[in-house]
This record gives structure tokens, C-alpha cells and sequence, in this order.
């Protein structure tokens, strides 16, 4: 009943803002598609969470897949392999001193130019190396004048606890909210998708920086590096999950409010209120107990508040009961804890108590009562640590470089340098790039659902089941008395659907009820000068199985495909691979090779689908971009091929391929591929229309 509730919600607010976003007619219903994508995310999601741990039977089990698990995390977070540990340069700029602790106002690169600012919390006096305390900091900004001091200042009163009771605390910045004022929103706010083309993730930023902090406590002589253990709340509890999951130096975390379930981040829509720097990109298709398991055996405290809508409890329970199994096969059982406190998503004290409690137990063997509460003694612009900022910094334009990428204008010069490279790269494309798609493929289930006839035209509806509950269609337009062997197939985006389905609307007002016929359009569409059967293939959330067109909606439509290891358009490419496989079913179109034709984002999906299937005899492809990050997002893809190296593969694979262009693009794919003699004659290359 729970699920049914969620789901009505998640689909009548997507109405709801889709009536308040589209003010010019005609009013767009997209009630079914939006009832589709929310039954699919609901499926998918199942899948991935009876799948983790569903092969851990006995520890041997868990440990025979723990560094490979722990290798892939590294990659989702784009740190496989790790960045080059460069010198960190540490500078002390000033410090602060209160009657038991003092501060240190500091900074290093964790990379060249990768400024992190930290502010490092430390007893008076001490005998010895003490334990220290990695603290991340989560989404709590603090400015005056509109100059940034850093979320370090927000968080002050935790470290401050640290050094007053024995430990040595060093608190970073995050790279948004830190001195130098980076982006944790490419996708969410900034519409950055390439950053999934790109595989990167300012969570692997995070990770890298909390790494290098761990180099940075080891090197001070006021720490004992074998005593580390790390917390944060929010995004900082994120943070803390990275860490502590994937560098085993720390020996015990307290995530506080920083995991739940892919349950309640897709399913319940929690994702709509996360940046992009609480997730991985998820490859290899999670869950998140199989995060926090690769913290086992060490000491984990689970920490959470009871009514926290960002991290709902069900979920943090769901995640603590999975991930007990693996601690109860170490036998460690008592090194994992669960926290529920009252309280909304916030830094109560009633979390910060048991945190304390907790590293005191595991780093210093202490279980006596906490006395002293957490208290921010300092004016926060005491704890700036930049007067200017650097001029070398790289912070605000990381991702550009994070995750390193192939350059678009590599290009084979000769056929067996393409054969002998296309090998590696389809491998990547699949195992990198399009592993969300099905391993099992669901029954077609073809049917002609309806057929007419004008003018000595047929008209045909097929439907088929791409995956479930997909449902789609491809229109077949076949001129009577003709048969042939060959057939010219068309894949449609959004634009070119509305511009087609009026013109198949005249023949068949039924299949199209509530599109105006229009002659004109099916006059353009030429059916009675074909001379071979035509085939329109609409994938899913165009036409008939569209989405809400609000766009926050569809924002966060796009970042549900992320978490489930997959992108809108990697599953509308599966898509069009579905239809050919359903059109080879139908006795007259079975034996025909294929023309496609796509144009603009089509024309991308097409192009991939193109390089898994055979019998394509002729690709044309209309404002297909040069570039990953001007073409629909696909995880990881630029780690392995651009969409010339694309070209080349599907080039390779087909009698011809065209590329149509305005003036520009043309003069870009010409410079690309003139380079060498090889690669411009397997392309042909046209200014303005499409030739017949």
C-alpha cells in the first residue's frame, strides 16, 4: 500500500507542475508516460536491491569479492586508477588560541592546483601522538561580505570537542562551499550532463581530498596514524562513507544522516533534494549497503535522525540490517551500531554524543560518560585561511580535468588500426557504458495493433516490449505492389515525432487520438512516392510514453536513470535495438536491409544502436554533434570514444555513412577527419539536406 501512495504522489506532482509549466497550447498529456517511467524506476530498483549480497553466502564469499568490489568503487568515483600522489605543499597561514586547544588555519593540494582549506584543531598540551578525527563538512555555507569563510567555520564546535578531549581533529572544506567556491550541482542545477559522459562525480573529489587529508594527519607528528577515524553529517556523512569504504587507514566512522536506501533515493524521489556529490556514478548498478559493507570489519556507528526526509528511516534501517550480515560473518557484530535519535535533518546534540562516544570507545578505549558538550568558541572569520585567493587554483573547474578523457580528434589511420582498437572500445562500451541494459531481454510480444489504408498505403502500428512495462511502437508505411529488399528506417526524438504523428494521424485517427490530422504532413512524409516499406521507431519518453515536460521534473527524471546505472538515452538506444529485433519478426520485413535515418539526438542514439546490430546497409545521420558533451549522456563514454572514433566503428560496419550538417559542424567534422586519407573516405560528408 506504502508503494501505490509513493507512486500516486510521484506521478500527480508531476502533473501537477507539468499544468504549471506549459502555458501554450495544446495542453500535453503525459499522465501514461509519466505512470511508466514511475513503474519502471519502481522495477529496476527492486532488481538492484534483491540483488546485492544475493551471492554472499559465507565470509570466504564476501571476501573473495571485497577488493573487487572496493576496485569499482573506486571507479564510479573516478579514482581508478588514483591520481598521482603529488607533493601536498602545506602551508600554515595563522592559527588561534583558546585555554585548551588550539587552531591551525591551513591548506595543501591534494593535486596541483586542487586547493583544500582546512582548519586543524589540536590539544595545548599533549605527551604524545594522539588519535585524530578526519571531520567532512556537509551543505552548511557560511559568507560575510560575499566572500566565503568555508563550511569549516559552520562545523567548528566538532572540532573544537576533539582537541578538548584528546584527539587531534583536522576539518576541510568541501570544494562548493569552501574558501574557493567550486560546483557540487552539475547535473542538478547547472545542466551539466556530460558530466556522465565525462564518468565524473564531485564525490570522487570528496574521496580524493579526504585521501590526501589522511596523508596530510599521518605526516603531523602530533598523530598517531594508526588511530584515525572519521565522521560528518549530511553531505560530510556521504563523504565520510567514501572514505572510509575505499582507504582502510581510518579504523572508525560515524556517518551521520549521509546513506539510505536506492529504495528511498529513486523510488521515494530523496533524490531530489541531493546534489551530485552524494553519489557515485553508479556503473556497476549498487545498492548502498554494498558501500558501507566495504567499511567491515572496522568500527561503523550508522547515525541518523528519526523523522530526516532526505534520509528516511526506513531506509537507513534497511541499509543497517543488510549491511549486519557481512559484520556478523567477521564476527564483528559488536563493531556496528545503529543511532536513531528524535529530530529532523539536523546536527542535534543527541548525534554528536554518541559520535564522541563512539571514537572514544574504538580509538582510545575509553567508555566513560561524555561531559562536555560541543561549542563553538571562535568568530568564524577567524578560521578564514586564504586573505586572496590563489591564482592557480583549479577548484571551480575540476571537473573538466578530475576524470581524464580521450581527445576527440584521435583518430586510427588505417583499417587494422581501427579493427584492432574497435575490439577494446566496444568492450568498454559495454561493460562501462551501456552495462544497465538487460542481461535477460523480456519477451517481444509483437503484435500489429492497428492498420489502414489510403490512397493504396498501408499503415501499420506494431507493438512490442522493449522492457517492461515499455510497451512501444514503430508505424510502418508500405506503398501497395511494392516489395524490395530493402526498407529505410527512421528513429524519432521528441521534434521529430510531433512533426511526423500529425501526418500519420490522417490515416489512423485512432492510434492518434488528440493529434489534429494535418494532410500537409502526411503529403511531406511521401508515402506514395516510396519505394520501399518505411518504419518509424518512437523509443521510450517520446511520443506516446513522454514524461512530464516540467523541467524540474525531468531533471530529476534523468538523475533516477543515473542512480540505476543507466541514462535516459543509454535505455532509448536499447530501445531501438528492441525494434529491430521486433521488425525482423514481421514475415514481409524480416530479410530487408535497413537505411537509418536520424537527426540531432536521434541521430546519437542511432549511431550507438548501429554499432550492436547487423544487417544496416546505409546510415544517415542529420546535426550529428562532434562531441560527447553536446550529445545526449552516456556513463563514462568519454573515457573511452568520442563521437568521431563512433563515426569510424559504425563507418566500418555499414556499405555507407553520411553525416548532414549545417556550415559550421560541417567545417568541424571536415577538419577531424581530413587529418588522415583513411578516415575521410570511409565518411561521406554534406553541407544543407539529406541527398536521396
Amino acid at each position: 500500500m506504502r508503494i501505490k501512495i509513493l507512486v500516486w504522489l510521484f506521478v500527480a506532482s508531476s502533473l501537477a507542475s507539468t499544468r504549471d509549466c506549459i502555458a501554450d497550447p495544446p495542453q500535453v498529456d503525459t499522465s501514461h508516460g509519466d505512470s511508466l517511467v514511475t513503474e519502471y524506476f519502481r522495477s529496476e530498483t527492486r532488481k538492484l536491491t534483491d540483488h546485492a549480497f544475493a551471492d554472499i553466502e559465507s565470509l570466504d564469499d564476501w571476501v573473495s569479492r571485497r577488493d573487487e568490489y572496493r576496485r569499482q568503487l573506486l571507479e564510479m568515483l573516478g579514482l581508478d586508477p588514483l591520481p598521482r600522489r603529488t607533493p601536498l605543499e602545506p602551508v600554515i597561514t595563522g592559527q588561534a588560541e583558546q585555554q585548551e586547544f588550539v587552531v591551525e588555519r591551513l591548506y595543501f593540494q591534494s593535486m596541483p592546483g586542487l586547493y583544500v582549506t582546512a582548519n586543524l584543531y589540536r590539544p595545548v598540551e599533549q605527551d604524545g601522538p594522539l588519535p585524530a578525527i578526519l571531520y567532512v563538512c556537509g551543505h552548511g555555507g557560511e559568507k560575510k561580505n560575499g566572500v566565503s569563510l568555508g563550511n569549516k567555520t559552520h562545523y567548528q564546535h566538532h572540532g573544537a570537542w576533539f582537541a578538548r578531549n584528546g584527539y587531534v581533529c583536522l576539518t576541510i572544506d568541501t570544494i562548493q562551499l569552501g574558501e574557493i567556491e567550486g560546483i557540487h550541482h552539475g547535473t542538478y542545477r547547472e545542466k551539466m550532463w556530460w558530466w556522465n559522459n565525462r564518468g565524473y562525480t564531485p564525490a570522487g573529489v570528496e574521496a580524493w581530498n579526504c585521501m590526501r587529508s589522511l596523508d596530510y594527519l599521518q605526516s603531523r607528528k602530533e598523530v598517531d596514524g594508526e588511530r584515525i577515524g572519521v565522521t560528518g553529517r549530511s553531505g560530510g556523512g556521504a563523504y565520510s562513507w567514501w572514505i572510509a569504504a575505499i582507504d582502510e587507514r581510518i579504523k572508525a566512522a560515524v556517518p551521520v544522516a549521509g546513506i539510505t536506501s536506492l529504495q528511498n533515493h529513486v523510488v521515494d524521489g530523496c533524490v531530489e533534494g541531493h546534489c551530485d556529490c552524494m553519489y557515485m556514478v553508479n556503473t556497476y548498478r549498487w545498492d548502498y549497503p554494498l558501500v558501507a559493507a566495504l567499511v567491515a570489519p572496522r568500527p561503523l556507528l550508522i547515525s541518523n535522525t528519526d523523522k530526516d526526509r532526505i534520509f528516511p528511516l526506513d531506509g537507513v534501517v534497511d541499509v543497517h540490517s543488510k549491511v549486519r550480515r557481512i559484520y556478523e560473518l567477521y564476527q564483528a557484530a559488536g563493531n556496528l551500531g545503529l543511532q536513531i535519535t528524535e529530530g529532523p535533518h539536523k546536527d542535534t546534540q543527541e548525534l554528536r554524543v554518541h559520535a564522541f562516544r563512539w571514537f572514544n570507545r574504538f580509538l582510545r578505549q575509553d567508555d566513560s560518560l561524555v561531559e562536555t558538550t560541543a561549542t563553538a568558541f571562535l568568530e568564524k572569520e577567524q578560521l578564514r585561511v586564504f586573505d586572496q585567493l590563489p591564482d592557480d587554483q583549479r577548484v571551480t573547474t575540476i571537473h573538466e580535468s578530475f576524470v581524464p578523457a580521450v581527445a576527440h580528434d584521435s583518430l586510427p589511420a588505417t583499417r587494422q588500426e581501427l579493427q584492432s582498437v574497435s575490439e577494446r572500445w566496444m568492450e568498454s562500451l559495454r561493460e562501462r557504458c551501456f552495462r544497465g541494459w538487460p542481461d535477460t531481454p523480456d519477451e517481444l510480444d509483437v503484435k500489429v495493433v492497428a492498420q489502414a489504408e489510403q490512397n493504396g498505403t498501408r499503415l501499420r502500428a506494431i507493438e512490442f516490449t522493449s522492457q517492461w512495462p515499455y510497451r512501444l511502437r514503430i508505424y510502418v508505411i508500405q506503398p501497395e505492389g511494392i516489395e524490395g529488399e530493402a526498407m529505410s528506417v527512421r528513429v524519432l526524438d521528441q521534434d521529430q515525432w510531433e512533426a511526423i504523428a500529425s501526418g500519420l494521424a490522417v490515416v489512423m485517427p485512432s492510434e492518434f487520438a488528440g493529434i489534429e490530422p494535418n494532410q500537409q504532413a502526411w503529403r511531406e512524409l511521401g508515402p506514395q512516392s516510396q519505394a520501399s516499406a518505411t518504419a518509424f521507431i518512437v523509443p521510450r519518453g517520446i511520443g506516446p510514453t513522454e514524461w512530464s515536460r516540467d523541467e524540474r521534473h525531468r531533471t530529476h527524471v534523468r538523475r533516477r536513470f543515473m542512480q540505476l546505472g543507466q541514462t535516459a538515452a543509454t535505455m532509448q538506444i536499447y530501445d531501438i535495438r528492441r525494434a529491430f529485433i521486433a521488425l525482423d519478426q514481421m514475415d514481409d520485413l524480416r530479410s530487408r536491409k535497413r537505411t537509418l535515418r536520424a537527426r540531432g539526438e536521434a541521430s546519437v542514439w542511432t549511431i550507438y544502436a548501429a554499432l550492436f546490430e547487423d544487417r544496416i546497409q546505409h546510415l544517415d545521420l542529420v546535426d550529428l554533434p562532434i562531441r560527447n558533451r553536446d550529445a545526449p549522456d552516456l556513463l563514462n563514454v568519454s573515457r573511452f570514444v568520442e563521437l568521431p572514433q563512433v563515426a569510424l566503428m559504425a563507418a566500418s560496419r555499414v556499405e555507407r555513412l553520411r553525416l548532414v550538417n549545417g556550415d559550421n559542424r560541417d567545417r568541424e567534422w571536415r577538419q577531424i577527419l581530413e587529418k588522415n586519407e583513411f578516415a575521410s573516405e570511409l565518411v561521406q560528408l554534406h553541407v544543407g539536406s539529406l541527398p536521396e
